[in-house]
Order: C-alpha cells, then sequence, then structure tokens
C-alpha cells in the first residue's frame, strides 16, 4: 500500500540524514523533495503546494528547539503531523441511530460498491452486533442482484431483492418496511453504478437519498484511479451531499493520491478502507495510523488490533508486555507468523509491522512466504528460540545445515529480526503500546462516542 509515495518520500526526509538541526537550506531542499513525491503521487499540485508550506512553517519554527532530537526525526514528525491532518485528523464514526438505521450506497461502475455492500453488512454484524438487511436496488447490472445474494449468504445477513422491480425507489423503501417486520437492525441499500454527467442517473440517486432518508449516504471510489477519483468525489459530493468516503482496492494503490486528497477536495471523511475480495478486510479508517504507515513506520497499533481477533486478551496482553520490555522472541514470532496467515492479505498485514515494509518489499508474499524462516526458527533448539542473543556463529552454521540454507541467509535474517524486534519495542515506547491497552482502546472509543 502506497509503496510508490512511502519510497519517495523515504528518499526527501534521506536528505537530513546526518544533519544535527533544522536549518533554512537544508529544509527548503527536503520540502522540495516532499512535494515531488506528493505531486508524483498524483495529488493536486494546490494541496501538495499548501502540504509542504504548512511543513516548512513548522520545521523552520522548531529550528532552535528540542536540540537532542535529529533534524531528521523532528521532520518525520513534522510530516506524519501534517499527512495526519490532511486526511482527516481522527477516525470518523458512523450514525448507527434509529430502527433500522439505513445506508445509502452509492458511486462508480465497478468500484466495488456491492462487494462494500456485503463487507459493511459483515462489519456491522461480527463488530457492532447488528443485525444487517442487504437491499439489492440495481436493477440495472446483469447478475448484480445474484450477486448480493451469494454475499449474504456468506456472511449470514438478510437480503430483500425484487427481481422483476426496476424502481429503484420502490425497492427500497419495500425492503426497510421488510426490516421493520423482521427485526433488521441495519438495512444497506446497495443501487447501481453510475456516472456524474449521467444526468437521468444522478437524479434517481438523489430521488433514492430523499425517499429513504438514510443515516448517511456512503461515496465509495476506488483509491487506484488516483486525482480522478477526487474529482468523481467531488462531482458526487456536489449533488448528493453525501457523509463520507470509502477507499476500495487500497491493497493495489501504489501511490495514495486519492487518500491524501479526498478529505482536502470534498471535506467528508474517509470512513472505511477495503482490501481484497474477503467479506472480513473492512477496516476503519484511521489518518495517523495511514500517515505511519507512509512513512514506512509500520501500524502496530492496527497489527494487535487484528491479532486481538485471533489471540485472548491475555494472550494479547503477554505480547504487549514482552515488546514493551524488548523480549520479543523467536518463538513469539513464529507465533505471530501463524496467527498471520490466519488473518488474510499477508502482505498488507507484515506490512503492518515496524521495520516489517522493507522486508516485504518487491516481494510476491502468500501464505506460503515465510516458509524459509519457519525453517529456520524451526531448526533452532528451544533455548535458543526464547534467547536470540545466545544465536553466535557455530550454532548459526548448525541452523543453517538443519533447515537447508547458506550463512548468509541466516545472517540476513537474524539482522532483520533484530532491527524490527527494536523498531517495535521503539514504537512501543513512543506510542505507550496502546494497541493492546490505551491507545487501540482509546482509537476504538473515540469510534462509538461519534456514532
Amino acid at each position: 500500500m502506497f509503496e510508490s509515495l512511502s519510497d519517495r518520500l523515504e528518499g526527501a526526509l534521506k536528505t537530513l540524514t546526518g544533519e544535527n538541526k533544522l536549518t533554512e537550506i537544508n529544509i527548503a531542499q527536503s520540502v522540495k523533495e516532499i512535494r515531488r513525491a506528493l505531486v508524483a503521487a498524483d495529488v493536486n499540485y494546490k494541496i501538495a503546494k499548501e502540504f509542504t508550506d504548512r511543513v516548512k512553517e513548522k520545521a523552520l519554527g522548531k529550528e532552535n528547539i528540542l536540540k537532542s532530537v535529529k533534524a531528521g526525526q523532528l521532520m518525520v514528525k513534522i510530516v506524519q503531523d501534517e499527512l495526519t491532518e490532511l486526511m482527516g485528523g481522527q477516525a470518523a464514526g458512523i450514525d448507527l441511530k434509529g430502527k433500522p438505521s439505513v445506508f445509502l450506497i452509492a458511486g462508480l461502475q465497478g468500484s466495488g460498491k456491492t462487494t462494500f455492500s456485503g463487507k459493511l453488512a459483515h462489519f456491522l454484524k461480527t463488530k457492532r452486533k447488528k443485525s444487517p438487511l442487504l437491499v439489492a436496488c440495481d436493477v440495472y447490472r446483469p447478475a448484480a442482484i445474484d450477486q448480493l445474494t451469494v454475499l449474504s449468504e456468506q456472511i449470514g445477513a438478510g437480503i430483500y431483492k425484487e427481481p422483476d422491480n426496476k424502481n429503484p425507489v420502490e425497492i427500497a423503501l419495500n425492503g426497510i418496511k421488510h426490516a421493520n417486520d423482521h427485526g433488521f437492525d441495519i438495512v444497506i441499500v446497495d443501487t447501481a453504478g453510475r456516472l456524474s454527467v449521467d444526468e437521468q442517473m444522478m437524479n434517481e440517486i438523489s430521488q433514492l437519498k430523499e425517499a429513504v432518508q438514510p443515516n448517511e449516504t456512503l461515496f465509495v471510489v476506488d483509491s487506484m484511479t488516483g486525482q480522478d477519483a477526487v474529482n468523481t468525489a467531488k462531482a458526487f459530493n456536489d449533488r448528493l451531499n453525501f457523509d463520507g468516503v470509502v477507499l476500495t482496492k487500497l491493497d493495489g494503490d501504489t501511490r495514495g493520491g486519492a487518500a491524501l486528497s479526498i478529505k482536502y477536495t470534498v471535506n467528508k471523511p474517509i470512513k472505511f478502507v477495503s482490501q481484497g475480495e474477503k467479506m472480513d478486510t473492512l477496516d476503519i479508517f484511521y489518518p495517523e495510523r495511514i500517515a505511519q504507515r507512509i512513512l514506512g513506520m509500520g501500524d502496530i497499533v492496527s497489527f494487535v488490533e487484528k491479532a486481538q481477533e485471533q489471540f485472548d486478551e491475555k494472550e494479547a496482553k503477554r505480547l504487549e508486555d514482552r515488546i514493551k520490555k524488548n523480549k520479543f522472541d523467536f518463538n513469539d514470532f513464529l507465533s505471530q507468523i501463524n496467527q498471520i496467515k490466519k488473518m488474510g492479505d499477508l502482505k498488507s498485514l507484515m506490512n503492518m509491522i515496524p521495520g516489517m515494509s522493507k522486508l516485504t518489499k518487491g516481494l510476491e508474499i502468500d501464505n506460503n512466504a515465510f516458509n524459509k524462516v519457519e525453517a529456520i526458527i524451526q531448526s533452532m533448539t528451544p533455548v535458543e528460540r526464547g534467547n536470540p542473543e545466545l544465536l553466535n556463529m557455530s550454532r548459526k552454521k548448525r541452523i543453517a545445515k538443519g533447515c537447508g540454507q547458506n550463512i548468509h541467509e541466516i545472517n540476513a535474517f537474524m539482522k532483520q529480526f533484530d532491527q524490527m524486534r527494536k523498531m517495535m519495542h521503539k514504537m512501543s515506547k513512543s506510542q505507550g503500546m496502546g494497541a493492546m491497552g490505551g491507545g487501540g482502546g482509546r482509537a476504538k472509543s473515540r469510534f462509538r462516542r461519534r456514532r
């Protein structure tokens, strides 16, 4: 995710490597490269210029403070804060008031609306303990109703459809009545894809919104279309005044232009991000966490939240304590690999771990990707797995023979593991490691309070 942007920003911030403090000269050089990185990521030049002007202003204001902090570290923090603000500042809640709560899903053809509708139903059912009803109002696309039906069966949600009715307003209103009559507390109205220049179709979605009076209208957009996605969002918002944006196909977006520009352009929050086709790959959009991932810092909070879905609370707390104490060992790493393999979207999840984005860069990651790593760890003795510092050259040679790899591969893995462990420990101290206790809980509670 956002690999191209991450690489370019890393290069831009490297201009400050070795500098002891920020000066007008090194700030100007770094800011120029940051602006180029943003424009290359398909961010509108005006947005990129305003962003870097703010970065420059803050950097100049901090020229003579924080003497103990290197110039590069300080600039990374400034850029992280500004990226977070550009994308909305904090996670936006969703409105679940009413019986039922109604969500109207809109967007272009092929943006992933129907798949998102299924994912949203699954999210609200599993994370909010709701009873969702999917209403099939795409009366134009062949097999759209069948697709929604299959998704409803897959996730155990209700489905309302009228295959012979070509009036989406009637279908939506009948679906809401069906929800009231049968105890569903969530209605998700899946609509046909439409172009903003298609006046008839835009009138139809406007009529749908007026008729059903949804709690929220969510605009679904393919993040890989970059600036086109932003322009489309603006055109739809001018007509619909939607409540929030959903970015789909984020796992395939190497640039990040849509994520960085939409909030600025339409002044509506990004509420969800979707990656992959599986129904459990929908996440709340946390600007701060995305900013950290863009800057190669990982996203340990989201990672551990996902781990909590696999672990019980006791195990999650154990992992938190071990990372805090810098006691994360090969047993923990092997356990994490096994848990990650159960969670799907392996490369994305691995990139949440601080230091891992470089390890996985350029690799085609699948569920067999860690066979070599597992073989290395399984060739260690139990004592070695629990005490990485014991691995001297003779032990490494024995491990290499046991797993069928050469000593250079073993050394490279050990170095990467050590870097990852140090980064995790560093991040746990700087963030309070709230993922498993404080920070992640705070993020969740903020989201709940705003519903």
